[in-house]
């Protein structure tokens, strides 16, 4: 064991030379940096490695010294101010939350099925070198809300439990007017811009080659893609029910609809 340990640290501090392991005639195992008839290739992940945070744009985009750009997943916090649109409530204490926790610190990242966006931004969650959970601590400290785009459904679980608890709690986002839910009905021409609470009775289901569709009135519906509808309980179970919905308003031609990736962004009220 300790000839392993020793190969164990030379691999990790040298230029990954590979460890071989094979069984003798009685059974013992042995380790060497030398193949042997017989031998397998030991298969050793290293470990993590730090990265500095040169830059925080928003309280859930940073950018890392090596000139990544790193979209926190599973969350959303407001915007702060750029070109000639204002901050959005929080917006601004998300950012300084997040400068007081990375600026000039280190951090590793944990990455999920889809590696990128489609701005070429690093999808990741943030650790530091303490193992905090930057990404669930801004969602427990009501800085961000839920936000997750299947197939990226690392720590989903204790991301929506952390908001089920902040939420109930009403800190952080939860007690501001600005967030509180909307009656469907009250949705005017312009819609509403950012993240936005909607809610209102499910009058009718329907479903097209690629969505399944909530309608809430002749001007509002949400949909869901139907590839997601196993991580979804049953569509009927909401007809006729009063639901709220999260996320973003995209306008058409009869009103507006609204994007489900993820049964944390529904609930029953």
């Amino acid at each position: 064991m300790r000839f392993l340990l020793i190969l164990l640290l030379a691999w990790s501090s040298g230029a990954g030379a590979e460890i071989y392991q094979w069984r003798d005639a009685r059974g013992y195992s042995h380790f060497s940096d030398r193949s042997s008839p017989g031998a397998k290739i030991v298969d050793i992940k290293p470990g993590h490695s730090f990265y500095r945070v040169k830059k925080i744009f928003d309280g859930d985009t940073v950018l890392l010294e090596d000139g990544r750009r790193v979209r926190l997943l599973g969350i959303n916090t407001p915007e702060v101010r750029h070109k000639n649109e204002d901050a959005q409530a929080g917006g601004d204490e998300a950012k300084l939350w997040l400068i007081n926790k990375l600026q000039d610190r280190k951090v590793r990242l944990e990455t999920d099925v889809q590696k990128t966006d489609k701005y070429k931004r690093t999808l990741a969650h943030l650790f530091t070198e303490d193992n905090e959970h930057i990404n669930l601590r801004l969602v427990a400290a009501g800085l961000a809300a839920v936000s997750i785009y299947p197939p990226n459904l690392l720590h989903a679980e204790a991301l929506i439990k952390a908001q089920d608890q902040v939420e109930q709690a009403g800190l952080g986002i939860w007690r501001r007017a600005e967030y509180a839910a909307m009656p469907v009905a009250s949705l005017a021409g312009r819609g509403h811009a950012g993240w936005t609470r909607l809610v209102g009775k499910v009058v009718n289901i329907r479903t097209s080659r690629k969505y399944s569709y909530l309608e809430f009135s002749d001007r509002f519906t949400a949909r869901i893609e139907r590839k997601w509808l196993p991580l979804f309980p049953d569509m009927n179970g909401y007809l006729g029910r009063n639901v709220e919905v999260r996320g973003w308003l995209n306008k058409n031609k009869n009103g507006f609809s609204m994007l489900i990736r993820h049964p944390s962004a529904i609930k029953l009220r």
